[in-house]
């Protein structure tokens, strides 16, 4: 099947628009897909403007069209990929004082429930929450943050009932699981609670969708009678609010994407003023704890892959290195007991924890023996312990939890991701590479395939991209990824410039005036896989989601014939438009991203040059699927809307182009964990179909 084919996608209508910025004149025909009430719409999708809904509805129309004949080996996917999850799964509880916490799934439930047990792990159960009671009667569901008061008689939780992350806080008491009448509206998510264990800290949206304010609330009084504790007077800062892993300070941080502040207030006096710890200074960037009658700091000054400094909270300007800065070991971050010190670092796109003994000096790293993997630390409740927390995966290594007791080193696996329905490490290869781009720099390329795969010609190869904010990706497992590998796919992941895989300047390479070197490194990460023999020009699928999707586009426009389909989830594809417009939420924050094109003409150049909306061109393309959701407030509904109808009119050739828009979710899909199964079983059809594969294609034939 072909786009040729039976059904015929909608056309969208073009309309006029020109704007004119630095003397260059641009033509927008599809500016009149943002709807000017957007806004409204994102909080309620009913308020949609009618063209603007009858459009999207006739995409998803057609996208549904196109799948109709795959209907019955979704459902076989579906059923496959949820054959692999334990339903009835739960975390491995942590200990706070008396109580073990812990979450879990009930067998068919969508949504968590919170429980915890007095006394021991073995203790009869307390639920304190139960996500999938309380998504009855919302079409879309997301149980957000859940917190319990120090003294572990209140629950404060978050829940977004509409998909746009906007959150309503609400508090229960634990005693009888009644909710108090208390309830804050349009908060951002993140809260903490003071020692007191009856007041709250909590951040507001403004009108734009940025958290701007932070606020205290007292249980048992209204919301309006909040007082408001700080305010961003920048709109290119968020703000967000934490706690030290000790318990006696609560923060309050300022950030953008490379500058932050922090702000502190002594926990067990809640009314005090916050006090700066730091000031902020542009590229800047710290984060803090507490240790005795000193701060550990972890900073960038003077040290780009970061350092850990001790400095007297009585003269904080003291500075002294604990943990001198090494170039190429990011220091990713860290977390502080009362007897140690654990930081987590990346070198080269590996991942390490060095523990420290902060009365010895002495430290020690935690190591795994495959070629690439992932690794973390747990935060937990306790400080005061000798146990840290691990988290361990590979693409073939279900994940593993482990307590690693940090003065003996022995480490005890406490849980190992079950999959029902069987896997076997050892029957898939696990690889890493290098690929030389264009400048010569190195880029790393995870990657792996069933044993029974020879990769060749041939295979077909799906090549994984991000390359933005300094993300690393880290080579985990993902149940999910088997249903493609098993059917002789080679699954890879490009460790492209933008991320911060092998150190801060991977990061710093691949952003603003350099924003180019991301897309030459996937280039060059295609191209190797290809001259390796692992797949052939034109046998590759790229994939990326939000700025990978940004990444997807921009491949596609500069070399879309080495690749046969591609799939971008809710893509930033308009990135001109978007930061030419300060109104949207996420625009302001990121002009240290992507640059200010409003006030800088060479950013303004430089972001022209590649927008994947502003690039499209006649030449052919492959298959394509994009998704979008109206509620979502990071890539806006209408970037992947106004690319899909500007490739319609522009591809040269016949294959399938899918624009499918969740009309009731945001960025992240729907809230149910079977509900998101539904989304990938849909997109791995879509792959499988136009790769040809005999059961999609099958099912087309029935």
């Amino acid at each position: 099947m072909s786009d040729n084919d039976h059904p015929r996608p909608p056309i969208a209508e073009k309309q006029l628009s020109t704007s004119v910025h630095h003397g260059h004149e641009r033509q927008d025909p599809y500016a009149w897909l943002r709807d000017p009430n957007w806004r409204e719409a994102m909080r309620d999708p009913e308020q949609l403007a009618a063209p603007i809904r009858a459009h999207l509805e006739a995409e998803n129309g057609y996208a549904d069209a196109v799948m109709a004949p795959t209907a019955s080996f979704r459902e076989r996917l579906f059923a496959e990929l949820r054959g692999r999850i334990r339903e009835d799964d739960s975390s491995v509880p942590m200990r706070d004082g008396p109580y073990f916490y812990y979450s879990r799934y009930r067998q068919g439930g969508q949504h968590a429930l919170l429980c915890r047990r007095q006394g021991g792990e073995d203790a009869p159960e307390q639920i304190l929450l139960d996500g999938d009671a309380e998504a009855g009667g919302h079409e879309y569901f997301r149980l957000g943050a859940a917190e319990h008061a120090p003294d572990h008689h209140y629950l404060a939780y978050g829940v977004d009932t509409c998909g746009a992350e906007s959150w309503v806080i609400r508090f229960r008491n634990l005693a009888d699981g009644a909710d108090l009448p208390d309830r804050i509206e349009n908060a951002r998510g993140d809260f903490e609670w003071a020692t007191d264990g009856r007041t709250l800290f909590y951040t507001v949206l403004d009108a734009d969708h940025r958290p701007k304010w932070v606020y205290r609330h007292r249980l048992g009084t209204s919301a309006a009678a909040d007082v408001l504790v700080y305010e961003e007077p920048d709109d290119g800062f968020f703000v967000g609010v934490d706690k030290t892993e000790s318990g006696r300070f609560l923060l309050i941080s300022s950030h953008d994407h490379v500058t932050s502040e922090v702000r502190f207030i002594p926990a067990d006096q809640p009314d005090a003023a916050p006090e700066l710890l730091f000031p902020r200074e542009r590229g800047i960037e710290y984060g803090i704890a507490d240790h005795g009658d000193h701060w550990l700091v972890l900073t960038n000054r003077d040290a780009e892959d970061f350092r850990i400094i001790t400095a007297p909270r009585a003269r904080p300007q003291g500075w002294e290195d604990l943990v001198p800065h090494r170039p190429g070991h990011l220091i990713q971050d860290m977390l502080l007991f009362r007897g140690y010190l654990v930081r987590t670092e990346v070198a080269d796109a590996l991942p390490a924890i060095v523990v420290r003994d902060l009365h010895s000096g002495q430290e020690h790293t935690v190591r795994f023996d495959e070629a690439c993997y992932a690794l973390g630390m747990v935060p937990g409740y306790e400080y005061d312990t000798t146990t840290l927390r691990l988290t361990y995966s590979s693409f073939s290594t279900p994940a593993r939890v482990y307590d690693y007791d940090m003065a003996t080193r022995e480490r005890v696996l406490r849980k190992e991701q079950e999959i029902p329905s069987g896997h076997d490490p050892e029957a898939y290869v696990v690889q890493r590479l290098f690929a030389t781009a264009p400048d010569g720099e190195q880029v790393p390329v995870s990657l792996f395939h069933h044993r029974a795969v020879r990769p060749g010609a041939d295979t077909p190869l799906l090549l994984y991209g991000y390359g933005a904010y300094g993300m690393i990706d880290l080579p985990g497992f993902s149940p999910l990824r088997l249903s493609l590998v098993n059917r002789g796919f080679v699954y890879a992941v490009a460790h492209v410039r933008g991320g911060k895989d092998r150190g801060y300047h991977w990061y710093r390479d691949g952003k603003l005036e350099r924003k180019a070197n991301t897309f030459n490194d996937y280039i060059a990460c295609a191209e190797h896989l290809i001259e390796a023999g692992y797949t052939g020009a034109g046998r590759l699928t790229t994939h990326g989601g939000s700025a990978g999707g940004m990444l997807v586009g921009a491949v596609l426009n500069q070399r879309s014939e080495l690749f046969h389909a591609a799939v971008a989830d809710v893509p930033f594809v308009d990135v001109l438009n978007t930061m030419l417009d300060p109104s949207l939420p996420l625009t302001p924050p990121e002009w240290p991203e992507w640059g200010n094109p409003i006030e800088d003409e060479t950013a303004y150049r430089t972001i022209l040059a590649y927008s994947p909306y502003d690039n499209v061109r006649a030449q052919p393309y492959p298959h394509l699927l994009v998704t979008a959701g109206v509620s979502d407030p990071r890539v806006t509904y209408w970037e992947p809307a106004k690319w899909v109808a500007r490739l319609r009119t522009l591809k040269a050739d016949s294959n399938w182009l899918l624009l499918r828009t969740n009309m009731s979710a945001g960025h992240g899909g729907p809230g149910g964990r079977f509900d998101f199964l539904e989304e990938v079983a849909y997109r791995y059809a879509f792959i499988l179909m136009v790769y040809g594969n005999e059961e999609a294609t099958a099912a087309q034939a029935g």
